[in-house]
């Protein structure tokens, strides 16, 4: 009962509030995964989600606390590379589980 309730608030947040790009400024972005890999809908996809959505409240967390442009980039950089390893992660579960996966981009 108790991991249904939480795929059903992973899911409803995610619809909601899960970025399409996350970047700052237009100099970089990384694309979040709107939908998972083959439409499997399985504990790796609400991992990532969940990944996506504790990497998003650090990033809040890390730019609420910055004092200059340095930990403001700081705190971007870090939030890009936990998006990218959160897809990596991801990717390698589905790719164990024979799915076949693209991408993470990471550039202009």
């Amino acid at each position: 009962m108790r991991i249904t309730a939480l795929i059903a608030s992973l899911a409803i947040i995610s619809a909601t509030t899960s970025p399409a790009l996350a970047h700052n400024g237009t100099e970089h972005h990384v694309e979040v995964r709107e939908e998972p890999i083959a439409g499997q809908y399985n504990k790796f996809w609400y991992n990532y989600l969940a990944d996506i959505l504790e990497a998003d409240k650090e990033l809040k967390s890390d730019l609420r606390r910055a004092t200059d442009e340095e930990d403001t980039r700081d705190a971007w950089e870090e939030y890009r590379n936990e998006l990218v390893d959160a897809d990596s992660d991801y990717v390698e579960e589905m790719r164990d589980r024979n799915f076949r996966a693209v991408r993470v981009s990471v550039g202009k």
